[in-house]
Parts: C-alpha cells; sequence; structure tokens
C-alpha cells in the first residue's frame, strides 16, 4: 500500500505507547486519524498533543466488547469516510505461572489481546472490502509471540495466537489486495507493566504481587527491560515502512534473530521428510519468511543456511523465492 496521503488510520491503544506512535506517524504521513483506547482522559490529552499534524480523533473504546468496536468504526466513517489501514494494538499483560493459575487473568489477556484483534478485523473487513480501495491491517503481536521466553504466561500464549491469526489473514486478503503486518517487538517504553489500571471489574479484582516473592522479582526485571527498551517512534516507522512494502513480519529488534533462528532450526533439519509427503512444507516456508524477515543489514543467503545447515534443494528454492511469504 504505497500511497498514504490522503487515506484514513485507526488505531486502537492509541493514547499511549506504540499506539500514539503509530497516530504520529500516521499524521505526519498527512493520513487521517482516527485514536481508540479504554482510558478516556488520556486520550483526549492524545488526540491534543496531534492537532499541529492534520485531521486527528478520538473514540473510547473498550477493544474486547465487539459491540464497542463496531461503534468505534462506525464513527470513523462518519468522521473520515473509507478506512484503509486498521491497526489492531491494544494490549495488556497479567501473572501467569504455574501456582494459583487464575482463570480471570487469562480470560481478561485473551479478551484484549486476541477478541481484540479479531472484533476489530470483524468491524473492518467488509467495509475495506466493499469500498475497493485497498487496505492494511496490523495486529500487535510480540517477540513472546515467536518464542516462550515468559514460560506459563496469558500473554505469550496470546500472541501466539495473533501471529497466527496474521498469518491466515494475509494469506486469505491477498487476492483482494488488502495487506496484513504482524508486528513482533521486543522491549519498548510502553505502559504495558501498568496493565492493571485499565482491568475492568468483570475480570475479578486487581491483583496484587507479595513483595519479595517471585513474582515480583520477575515484575522487576519486566520493568527495568521495558524502561531500557527502544522509543515507540522507533517501531511506528517499521510499520510505516511495512505497510508501504506489504511486509508480513514487523521485527524490530535485530539482536533478537538469534531466538527466531534457534526456534525455528528443527523445522529445517525436518526437510528431507519432504520428500514422504511435504509434511514439513508450510513450517519450513513459514521460517524461512521469519528469518528473512528479521532486520540484519548483513543478512545474505549463505549465511542462514550455514547456520541451520539445509539441504540443497531448501537452498535452492530459499534463492529463487527469498521475497515469496508464508
Amino acid at each position: 500500500m504505497q500511497g498514504l496521503v490522503g487515506k484514513t488510520a485507526f488505531v486502537t491503544g492509541g493514547a499511549s505507547g506504540i499506539g500514539l506512535a503509530l497516530g504520529r506517524a500516521f499524521a505526519e504521513a498527512d493520513m487521517k486519524v482516527m485514536l481508540a483506547d479504554i482510558e478516556a482522559d488520556l486520550l483526549s490529552a492524545a488526540v491534543k498533543s496531534l492537532d499541529k499534524f492534520g485531521e486527528v480523533r478520538g473514540i473510547t473504546c473498550d477493544v474486547a466488547d465487539p459491540d464497542s468496536v463496531d461503534r468505534a468504526a462506525q464513527a470513523s466513517y462518519e468522521a473520515f469516510g473509507n478506512v484503509h489501514v486498521v491497526c489492531n494494538n491494544a494490549g495488556v499483560g497479567a501473572r501467569g505461572g504455574i501456582d494459583n493459575i487464575s482463570l480471570d487473568n487469562w480470560r481478561w489477556v485473551f479478551d484484549v489481546n486476541v477478541m481484540g484483534v479479531l472484533h476489530g478485523i470483524r468491524a473492518f473487513l467488509p467495509h475495506m472490502r466493499s469500498h475497493g480501495e485497498g487496505g492494511h491491517f496490523v495486529n500487535t503481536a510480540s517477540m513472546a509471540g515467536i518464542a516462550a521466553g515468559q514460560f506459563f504466561n496469558p500473554y505469550g500464549a496470546s500472541k501466539h495466537a495473533v501471529v497466527s491469526m496474521s498469518e491466515g489473514l494475509a494469506a486469505q486478503l491477498k487476492p483482494f489486495g488488502i495487506g496484513v503486518s504482524v508486528l513482533c517487538p521486543e522491549f519498548v517504553r510502553t505502559n504495558i507493566v501498568e496493565s492493571e489500571r485499565n482491568r475492568p471489574v468483570r475480570y475479578g479484582p486487581k491483583q496484587s504481587i507479595e513483595p519479595g516473592s517471585p513474582a515480583a522479582a520477575f515484575l522487576t526485571q519486566m520493568v527495568a527491560r521495558v524502561e531500557s527498551g527502544i522509543d515507540p517512534s522507533e517501531v511506528a516507522a517499521k510499520v510505516v515502512a511495512a505497510i508501504r512494502e506489504d511486509q508480513l513480519y514487523v521485527f524490530t529488534h535485530p539482536g533478537m534473530r538469534a531466538v527466531v533462528e534457534k526456534r525455528f532450526a528443527p523445522s529445517w533439519h525436518r526437510w528431507t521428510k519432504w520428500w514422504r509427503g511435504k509434511a514439513y512444507f508450510g513450517t519450513a516456508r513459514r521460517a524461512l519468511a521469519i528469518a528473512a524477515a528479521m532486520p540484519n543489514d548483513s543478512y545474505e543467503c549463505e549465511h542462514l543456511l550455514s547456520a541451520v545447515r539445509i539441504g540443497p534443494m531448501l537452498a535452492a528454492m530459499l534463492r529463487s523465492h527469498r521475497h515469496v511469504y508464508y
């Protein structure tokens, strides 16, 4: 989707963090922007901060509620007409682990992180297909959706789901001229560790953490890593480039490439089974696409081939189909 000028973008979680940075990047690209967020006061401040960039409005929205998302979509049409870019960016995190498993935590995280993405797709896809002007969905996942570094945790599980949803959606929307990107950042300076501030009462009381507990130590570590993360504007710039270039995977941290290769290397070794029914073809293609998409200016086919020790036939496929994504 090359031409963004004059088009309209809708962004959930738009009052802060990556969502606000996306709104600013779109406004700077001369797009009309509708920011959606559950925090009304913070949303008003966010819209005001972008006034100088052009047409920016805000709508209060709870992405876990499909009716709320439908109302936000309708408000966008009434304000700007056709919508072309939809960023399903709102997300929350909650405590996981194997002790005292909280169903409320899992339901809340999945309702926001997974169902929230689904509600955005459901609300805008018929409109996007009907106006025939093309479009693009950006679904915010995480590196936690590629590698399970957070152990048994609703956040990581939900982000794996978003990656899978995005891959399947991209394949089905390609014939309609509608692109899909799945954003997989590592640590970014956002308010994700303060998610409990927006926890609705229907998901039970806000979770407290006992000082000195393993959970408290983990939270302290997460806070430090988020505070030292990259600026959301860097993420937004990569997303805008991905929309223009129709990239499926958007990775923001080159240092995470080793994690991706470690996760998917076994798929390459299974390639020999291709001769017996191509059972692993889809998995190998996905690994190829993710590895090729990782930001690394010195990337060469031979480096990847050497790293995973794959056979000559897969090497030929890589060289011939470098830019064909899953």
